[in-house]
């Protein structure tokens, strides 16, 4: 019986793989050319983060010996209940597949906000029977306490891999040697084949017989750069204790880095191959972003394997603590410092995925998060709230910092279409969100959790963690310069006076000072 949990396992990856294949491959769905872009964009956001979730967490369970063990156990219950849960996940598939099936794959972009429902149920019906096939759902709630703190991170993590792609994307254009390398490697690769090769290097273009592409973002190879750190990250800290981490950040990553790369040129490559001898429809569709994931996705594993079997990255694991004794949940610090976080990601990728503008529904946002905060108060009261002066000069520098960065956005249109009392209600929601909510749940993560777990005694370890936290909190917010400061100076007043709350005070300052410009000039895009 504990094979069955590696059964479901492959069953689940091959299901992924063909919704992949069906949709952005076979039929390719582009987000653009649908109604709902917005909408179009969140849900595959929310697949990719799936995948990328699933992994991570399958790289926690089988590099935590006795946690895989437990798992293992739990999967082996059956009867009524995983029956009924086994028959939810093939309803969710069925809802999944419904627009494909229904509907000619040239008219799913144009009847894609018809379907749009249907995936998107289907997706939650799926994933959810998929979850409690593999873990019944009392045994939930137990694991997810044993993994404790390292399982928290890998989620995170994982999450967060899409957002470091969109980070790094600009990166492509700014080192416009890389992209230079790219282009001829595949010309190259091309030639080396016996293939006559026709390139414009003012166009980016290149190809070969009848089929040509323009290589521009969707041929960066930004995802595999982004998986491939991503994983590194999961992969170094499950197996800290046993790595050697210098080895394996200062030659292993870079060379990952390079196979990355080379990977991408040979795909870019047979795609332009298929395209000429093939399909030129199927080569179009290989190159789409979400293949790409899928792809880079099984190279970062595969590299992984290799470091894993490489002895001289390996050393001796340190003497085993004894596990501490978890105080219940709802009383949990980490957990108060944690839960708002993963909730406020969550509705983030909710809104994007239902809403045309995700910017409108920000009071159902702010209306989860609030929610959260509330059933952790109690910790979150526990902290020193006290005023200081020096965070709340740090506070205003940064907002101010921010406000003259800033570059003209636009206001979301469908303010426009609200009438007074609605807008006036939505205004509140924003700057309450943006001004209170948002301090503290992003402060209690990135300086509450991650800077204390990050940090140590040493000063190294300190500097370590300042810059780490600060570069996850500038992928979150998009803008890297501006936010990388603005956490580097957030972290240096939390650990000024070793107190969380300055930290949040200096957050809401700059915040707060930002809402102000924003209510003011009715340039929402600052927030």
């Amino acid at each position: 019986m504990t094979h069955r949990f590696y059964r479901l396992i492959a069953l689940f990856a091959l299901e992924v793989l063909a919704i992949i294949l069906i949709f952005q491959v076979f039929s390719s769905v582009e987000c653009r050319l649908t109604e709902v872009e917005t909408a179009c964009r969140g849900l595959r956001s929310a697949m990719i983060r799936g995948l990328c979730l699933f992994i991570g967490l399958g790289l926690f369970v089988w590099f935590r010996p006795g946690l895989r063990a437990r798992l293992l156990r739990a999967s082996e219950a059956g009867g009524y209940e995983a029956r009924l849960w086994g028959f939810a996940h093939l309803a969710g598939l069925g809802l999944i597949f419904l627009p494909w099936m229904s509907a000619d794959p040239a008219t799913l972009n144009r009847d894609f906000p018809v379907y749009m429902l249907s995936l998107s149920l289907g997706a939650f019906l799926a994933g959810l029977g998929a979850l409690f096939l593999l873990v019944p759902r009392g045994e939930v709630l137990p694991l997810l306490r044993a993994g404790g703190r390292g399982l928290v991170a890998v989620v995170v993590v994982s999450l967060i891999i899409p957002d470091l792609a969109d980070a790094l994307a600009p990166l492509w254009w700014s080192f416009r040697w890389l992209l230079v390398a790219t282009f001829y490697g595949v010309a190259v690769l091309l030639a080396l084949l016996g293939n006559h090769v026709i390139l414009s290097p003012e166009r980016s273009t290149i190809g070969t017989g009848d089929f040509f592409v323009e290589m521009a973002g969707s041929c960066s190879g930004i995802e595999g750069f982004a998986l491939t750190t991503g994983f590194f990250v999961i992969y170094s800290v499950l197996m800290r204790d046993t790595l050697h981490l210098r080895r394996l950040w200062l030659i292993v990553f870079p060379l990952a880095l390079l196979v990355s790369w080379l990977f991408n040129v040979i795909r870019i490559s047979a795609l332009i191959l298929i395209g000429d001898r093939v399909s030129p429809e199927l080569a179009v569709n290989g190159f789409h972003s979400f293949a790409g994931w899928l792809f880079f996705t099984i190279l970062a594993l595969g590299v992984l394997w290799v470091v894993q079997a490489i002895p001289a990255l390996h050393r001796e694991p340190a003497a085993a603590r004894p596990p501490a004794e978890l105080p219940p949940l709802t009383h949990d610090t980490n957990a108060a410092l944690i839960a708002p976080f993963i909730v406020f990601m969550l509705s983030s990728l909710l809104v994007q995925s239902f809403w045309q503008e995700p910017a409108m529904a920000y009071p159902v946002q702010a209306g989860l998060v609030a929610l959260v905060l509330w059933l952790f108060r109690r910790p979150l009261l526990r902290l020193d709230w006290r005023l200081d002066p020096v965070a709340f000069l740090a506070g205003l520098a940064v907002g101010a910092g921010w406000l003259l960065s800033a570059e003209p956005g636009a206001s979301p249109a469908g303010l426009a279409q609200l009438g007074s009392w609605a807008l006036a209600g939505w205004v509140i929601c924003r700057i309450v969100g943006i001004a209170i909510l948002v301090p503290i749940v992003e402060e209690a993560f990135f300086r509450g959790y991650l800077l204390r777990l990050l940090g140590g005694g040493t000063a190294w370890r300190t500097a370590l963690a300042v810059g780490a936290t600060s570069l996850a909190f500038a992928f979150l917010h998009g803008r890297i310069i501006e936010a990388g400061l603005a956490g580097v100076v957030f972290a240096l007043i939390a650990l000024r006076r070793d107190r969380l709350g300055d930290a949040v005070l200096a957050h809401a300052v700059a915040n707060t000072t930002i809402a102000i410009a924003a209510l003011v000039g009715g340039d929402w895009s600052l927030i």
